[in-house]
């Protein structure tokens, strides 16, 4: 009977403690974070609006860190993040798998590092990190979609993972290079650095001393590279849609395909007004 009972309450995502046996406020907590009506739209956009403001704070951190006052934004921000997560867990159907996702451990980082900014503060350029995480959610997308503009969502995915690792490793050149006499001696030096090294220009004003310096200089061009061709091909290569193939599960068709080119199935894609 209670395996019955399991069966029969079990919700989409597979959790056992079906909507019939959660509390009322953790469903409501859910319909806010992963619905699509208005009210959770707005509730989304809301949240956020306040992580693109902390995703400035945390670009802007290197510079403020002299403020008098910056501890105090630091302990609000890491509050902020702190409800968010406890929100989040609480909505999610499954807590082990939603505590297995990438986005929830680079929150962990993020949080850990504000609640000990005087301990981690050699850390604190994995706050941008944030970023990342911020570009999973998918509200922003889910817009575009709406508005017909489908096309530009793997260029801004591509376009976030760039500003991304170029803000992670500013920040790290920052952290563990800058300093007097070192040639970088400020936020911005590690930044032109960084930004010469992606985009392979090597200008050779500003150098990394030492194997540490050369091996971070090698990584940067690598990635940097990478990322860059990875949006070349997002911005150049023909727009095809995201459409999974019933029978090969094969994703990205031509807008206008009527048939799986992989394996021939009747396809039944949705054109941009949804129908």
């Amino acid at each position: 009977m209670s395996a019955f009972l399991e069966a029969r309450y079990a919700d989409r995502d597979g959790d056992p403690a079906g909507p019939a046996f959660r509390p009322a406020w953790r469903e409501r907590l859910r319909e806010l974070y992963d619905g699509t009506d208005r009210r959770a739209t707005r509730f989304q956009w809301a949240v956020a609006s306040i992580d693109l403001v902390i995703v400035g704070f945390f670009i802007l951190s290197p510079v403020l860190q002299e403020w008098r006052g910056f501890l105090w934004v630091d302990y609000a921000v890491a509050f902020l993040l702190a409800a968010d997560l406890s929100a989040r867990a609480a909505a999610a159907t499954n807590i082990g798998r939603w505590f297995r996702r990438p986005v929830v451990w680079v929150d962990l980082v993020v949080l850990t590092t504000l609640l000990a900014p005087l301990w981690l503060v050699n850390l604190g350029f994995l706050r941008i990190l944030r970023l990342w995480s911020l570009s999973q959610k998918d509200l922003f997308w889910r817009a575009l979609r709406r508005r017909g503009h489908q096309e530009w969502e793997d260029v801004g995915r591509a376009g976030i993972n760039l500003l991304t690792c170029l803000f992670v490793i500013t920040g790290f050149v920052y952290t563990v290079f800058a300093g007097p006499g070192s040639g970088t001696e400020g936020w911005v030096d590690a930044l032109y650095f960084t930004v010469a090294t992606i985009t392979t220009t090597g200008f050779g004003d500003i150098t990394l001393p030492g194997t540490a310096g050369k091996l971070t200089s090698i990584v940067t061009m690598i990635v940097g590279i990478s990322l860059f061709v990875r949006l070349a091909q997002a911005l150049f290569r023909p727009y095809k849609v995201s459409f999974r193939c019933p029978r090969c599960a094969l994703l990205r068709h031509e807008p206008d395909a009527v048939h799986c080119k992989a394996c021939g199935h009747l396809l039944t894609i949705p054109d941009a007004g949804g129908g």
